[in-house]
């Protein structure tokens, strides 16, 4: 039986969300306590792969067992991980379902403060004496509809077949001074969200003008991009699914 897992993780502690050879991942602490608890090898398959240092307040990982699970696995679970990982909820799903390829969307918040928040330091970039042009920038995001390619805001050195992606959503919400730039895709690029807020945070400063970002777009080139943000300001909000 398949079951899906809803999951969420403050990102500081670990080298993202994939086991790696010699750090410690979100993906290896759920193995462990999956298969401690149920006493059996478990190895959970994730919704997308978050870097290192990037949060998650939605994401969703699936594994496969024999056994039939109670209702309480979800609080078992929680009283053996780390604090900073919790399980919201485990739920049967049909044999063919995947985290990874049967996700229709997913959604990423990029937090800004424009000042200064000691209670934010690790979940925020923190802009100071530094005044931002936010109609531009929200121009200049508008712009990420009209393009498919986003080879400018991927890494450099990646194995993906193609660098083409759906945005549905591009935007910048201020709130007092809580600056969001909220963003929706079919799939994303690694480092591709922190590159377009760096980029867009260079529109801002009016360091590059709205169709110098075009061109940025164009060029295919991570040169022409800006710098990528620091991950601690990133979180995977929102992975959509037609059956959940």
């Amino acid at each position: 039986m398949k079951y899906f897992i809803e999951l969420a993780y403050n990102g500081k502690n670990y080298h993202g969300w994939q086991i790696q050879p010699d750090a410690v991942s979100v993906q290896e602490k759920i193995n462990k306590a999956i298969s401690t608890v149920l006493r059996e090898e478990i190895i959970v398959v994730g919704a997308g792969r978050t870097d290192t240092g990037v949060h998650a307040s939605q994401m969703f990982a699936h594994f496969e067992t024999d056994k039939n699970l109670d209702n309480n696995l979800a609080y078992k679970l929680n009283a053996i991980l780390p604090h900073d990982i919790v399980i919201f909820n485990i739920k049967l799903v049909h044999d063919d379902a995947h985290t990874r390829f049967d996700a229709l969307s997913r959604s990423y918040e990029y937090k800004i403060w424009l000042g200064r928040n000691p209670f934010l330091l690790e979940t925020s970039l923190q802009l100071h004496h530094q005044k931002l042009n936010i109609d531009l920038m929200n121009e200049a995001a508008a712009i990420l509809y009209e393009y498919e390619d986003f080879e400018c805001f991927s890494k450099v050195k990646t194995d993906v077949h193609t660098f083409n992606c759906n945005v549905t959503n591009a935007k910048w919400v201020l709130n007092k001074n809580e600056l969001t730039f909220h963003i929706s895709a079919n799939r994303f690029l690694r480092n591709m969200v922190r590159a377009i807020v760096g980029t867009l945070i260079d529109v801002g400063k009016e360091k590059i003008s709205v169709e110098d970002f075009r061109a940025v777009i164009e060029s295919k080139n991570r040169s022409n991009a800006g710098t990528s943000v620091p991950a601690k300001g990133l979180f995977l909000t929102k992975v959509e699914y037609d059956y959940i």
